[in-house]
């Protein structure tokens, strides 16, 4: 069965987080995604085996390459974001890695934001780097002077997060994807905190998202998975030798990616990468995280409401030295934040409790509602000691640095109440105020 003709009116997002790449594609006709749990995929003949293994787009082979129930993630993602398709991996991490792998070899060199995500950040310094690929941090992602000093002569990426983990900085896509483009190269937005929803930055000039979509895309916190949104507007080929993989190295057929494959290159090269190094997702998960964004507009939308109220409460309590959110006209991005997230800032942002290590400790202990784990863009609060899990490799005078003390705590607003996340912030505020001395609060400047 076709899918029903529609009129050449653009769809609203709420709409398309429904319908986007769900119709047509089932050989049965069902109108929800099936779970295609299976690790191969018969073939008619040899002829019909030989062609899927040259092309998978001419059919599956085995899930590792391809699946159905993924590929109806990544036409949903790919529709949202804006983007000419998407690869789903198995976690946010795989989907960054195979990203970058696409595009390095060793003695390339990198140019990231000091801001992301740290997983991100060990990836590039320490797991690629002992692979001839060397990173430096630019220090104020707001300082285009930095990105520009930053690059040279074998750099072949930008690296920033549209919103930045933990602290809230909100990314000038549009200025930076110039830089990048001056110098001929791509950037590399990882937007999970954003979500199209709020941000796509493939539409302010940047070339390859990346999101963990075990976060706000699927909001259930049941399910793993990463996907490579590629904008296909980038060119592989303009400088001869520059992307080898994508534009230099010939197949069987002779030709390169960008030759087989035009504006899908990377995503196709993407494909291979995945493929070697098996970052396959569950087609359960993929399942699990389209049912997730069938509702992401209404949860992002409500979460970042929730988050505003939340950041604003706590930055008049005594307790709190600071509040990092981009919705505050107290954060330094707040501008940015204005004119780029007009939807709302975000469902994630940090506070940094007065008494240090023990307030946080005490304030983690005390709230009932807000749980302490790894995890973000849950449909549930969630809170998180940074200092002690995410960035406890970093030296002190490194956390002091990124401006992540002991007594910052990073929170996730989730669907609850508004009411009941400030009882329950005001608990754990009553508890970190009664852990610490009255002349160690007194100490703290203002």
């Amino acid at each position: 069965m076709s899918a029903p003709e529609t009129s050449d009116a653009p769809l609203a997002f709420a709409t398309r987080q429904l319908h986007a790449g769900a119709r047509g594609f089932d050989a049965h006709g069902a109108r929800a995604t099936p779970i295609y749990l299976t690790a191969g995929f018969e073939f008619d003949d040899l002829g019909d085996g030989e062609a899927r293994f040259a092309d998978p787009d001419t059919g599956y082979s085995y899930t590792r390459v391809g699946n159905p129930t993924a590929a109806a993630a990544e036409r949903r993602i790919a529709d949202l974001e804006g983007g000419i398709g998407a690869l789903l991996v198995g976690s946010g991490q795989a989907a960054t890695t195979t990203a970058l792998l696409t595009i390095l070899e060793a003695g390339d060199h990198v140019v990231a934001a000091s801001g992301i995500y740290e997983g991100t950040r060990e990836l590039l310094r320490s797991d690629l780097g002992r692979l001839g690929i060397t990173t430096d941090f630019v220090a104020d992602p707001r300082d285009p002077g930095a990105w520009e000093a930053a690059i040279g002569p074998h750099t072949r990426a930008l690296v920033a997060e549209s919103i930045a983990n933990p602290r809230g900085g909100v990314l000038d896509v549009p200025a930076v994807a110039a830089i990048a483009h001056r110098h001929g190269i791509p950037l590399i937005v990882d937007s999970t905190l954003a979500t199209p929803y709020l941000l796509r930055p493939l539409e302010l000039g940047a070339d390859i998202v990346v999101h963990s979509a075990s976060k706000f895309l699927a909001g259930h916190g049941t399910a793993l998975g990463g996907v490579v949104v590629d904008g296909g507007r980038f060119r592989w080929d303009a400088v001869p030798g520059r992307f080898r993989q994508i534009a230099g190295e010939r197949g069987p057929d002779g030709r390169t990616f960008v030759e087989r494959s035009g504006e899908r290159a990377f995503l196709s090269a993407a494909r291979r990468v995945a493929m070697r190094f098996g970052p396959a997702p569950s087609p359960l998960n993929a399942f699990l995280l389209l049912q997730g964004i069938e509702t992401l507009s209404l949860r992002v939308e409500r979460q970042s409401g929730t988050a505003a109220q939340l950041a604003a409460w706590l930055e008049r309590r005594p307790e709190v030295v600071g509040v990092d959110y981009s919705g505050l006209p107290s954060h330094p991005d707040h501008d940015l934040a204005v004119r780029l997230l007009r939807h709302g800032r975000g469902a994630l942002f940090s506070f940094t409790l007065a008494g240090g290590r023990a307030a946080a400790a005490a304030f983690t202990d005390a709230v009932r509602l807000f749980t302490p784990m790894t995890h973000l863009g849950d449909v549930r609060s969630l809170v998180l000691h940074p200092a002690s899990t995410t960035h406890a490799q970093r030296a002190d005078d490194e956390l002091e640095r990124i401006g992540i003390g002991p007594g910052l705590l990073r929170l996730s607003i989730g669907l609850e109440d508004a009411a009941d996340l400030i009882a329950d912030l005001d608990r754990g505020l009553a508890a970190a105020a009664a852990a610490v001395p009255a002349r160690e609060l007194e100490a703290v400047p203002a």
